[in-house]
């Protein structure tokens, strides 16, 4: 590791930032993205889903001391605000004491990261270069560029690839690997973005501090905020049946849908039919991999290693914290790369596994679960139970986005024994009358011996 030359594949939200972690060590990054410089070119809207970041990514962030730089272009959402069907809305706080997640656009935190990269003397981007294959024998990425077609070939210490849920670098390791596992799976839903714009004097028309949610049952659609007052409007909706993109295809179809579904939201969408027909129907996946080390030298990571649907908000941050245990890593095994990537696979593997359940489970979550009665009274049950004993109960959402030092594979496993004593608290007669008595409180602690 003598030159300590490293090559990156991809220039996304992880890619950059691992860039900037290993420059700050004095590694020499070479950075090759497909995509052209998003700062220069017009790249087309309608793909993005808003970001949440939460505890776990500003950790990331201020490991390499850029957290105000983000800051600047995020804003704090204090909780959900539910939007019922008949017009009427509900805030429900995310944790305590005004504790939020962060929403940021995608391509911001993307140019500002890339910005942030470029200015490490040691880290240069290479624009529109698609990886083709990679020989690990010699520890070569190989290139074309998508404008002159052009090959070019790269040799390395390191080797890294960070190019998403549907990377070349990985395919590329799997083909020439024996028994690799992988694993894809899509839910029935999909997802198009839609806007709120702002006000006429740019004023937010819609609570700016919050992520809002319009549960629906089979659907939803959500919004999170933007610096410059719109709002990323995303709906979730199955492909087919009844209700779905398949049967809603017409401009007539498009607003009689959303005038029985989301009347409130309505008038605020001035765009909603030429928005609905024109951005692309985008599909949803989960991706499980192993190995994600190669040849000791080369690792998958972000997307690459563990794409996950965004109904946790941890996708961006769970990438991030890749790069926090792959830093504390170095730091253990004092740049003992082969030790590094063991230790780095084997702490992160069962937690990536751990966010991508999670993150479906709070899909039924959002969808089905915000609007009901029960759920909201168990949530209330175990919100008050843990002000009580914080020591004895910290609930699931507050460990996965509040909670860096809980390993997400730690906080499913605790969810799921939490979730098992609140069966048998919500089974109580007449809870809805006594569920802040002593009664209800007596029957989670027996529970939890």
């Amino acid at each position: 590791m003598e030159n300590k030359k490293t090559t990156i594949v991809g220039a996304g939200l992880v890619g950059s930032l691992l860039s900037i972690y290993l420059a700050k060590r004095g590694y020499k990054i070479d950075l090759f993205e497909r995509r052209p410089d998003m700062r220069k070119a017009k790249i087309s809207a309608g793909k993005s889903i808003n970001l949440a970041l939460s505890d776990r990514g500003w950790k990331g962030l201020e490991g390499v001391g850029i957290a105000d730089e983000i800051k600047k272009i995020a804003i704090p959402m204090y909780g959900r605000q539910i939007h019922h069907k008949d017009g009427s809305t509900a805030f429900q706080p995310y944790g305590k004491d005004n504790q939020a997640i962060y929403s940021v656009s995608r391509a911001e935190i993307n140019m500002r990261l890339m910005e942030l990269a470029e200015k490490q003397d040691s880290v240069k981007i290479h624009f529109n270069e698609r990886c083709t294959s990679i020989d690990r024998t010699k520890l070569e990425a190989h290139f074309e560029n998508t404008e002159t077609h052009k090959t070019s070939s790269v040799q390395s210490d390191l080797l890294f690839g960070s190019d998403g849920a549907f990377a070349a670098s990985r395919l590329n390791l799997q083909l020439t690997s024996d028994r690799f596992e992988y694993n894809q799976h899509y839910i029935s839903a999909g997802y198009k973005e839609l806007i709120i714009p702002p006000g006429p004097n740019g004023e937010f028309m819609i609570e700016k501090n919050a992520l809002h949610i319009w549960p629906r049952g089979s659907f939803m659609m959500i919004a999170l905020p933007n610096t410059d007052g719109n709002f990323t409007c995303t709906l979730f909706f199955p492909f087919e049946g009844e209700k779905s993109f398949a049967t809603i295809k017409t401009r007539d179809d498009v607003k009689k849908f959303f005038d029985e579904e989301f009347p409130d939201a309505v008038p605020l969408m001035p765009t909603l039919l030429d928005d609905y027909m024109n951005n692309p129907t985008s599909s949803l996946v989960t991706v499980k991999c192993y190995p994600w080390t190669f040849d000791e030298r080369i690792a998958l990571i972000g997307d690459a290693a563990h794409a996950i649907v965004p109904f946790y908000g941890q996708g961006m941050n769970c990438g991030f914290e890749d790069c926090v245990v792959l830093n504390q890593l170095i730091d253990k095994h004092k740049e003992n790369w082969p030790e590094i990537l063991d230790e780095y696979q084997k702490l992160r593997k069962p937690d990536a596994d751990a966010i991508a359940d999670l993150a479906i489970m709070n899909f039924v979550e959002m969808r089905d679960k915000t609007a009901d009665p029960k759920f909201l009274l168990q949530k209330k049950i175990e919100a008050r139970f843990s002000s009580k004993y914080p020591d004895k109960w910290i609930p699931l959402y507050s460990m996965v986005t509040y909670s860096p030092h809980i390993r997400y594979s730690t906080a499913l496993k605790e969810g799921r024994k939490q979730e098992a004593i609140m069966e048998k608290v919500m089974a109580m007669p007449e809870i809805e009358q006594k569920w802040d008595s002593e009664e209800v409180e007596k029957e989670i602690l027996k529970n939890l011996k």
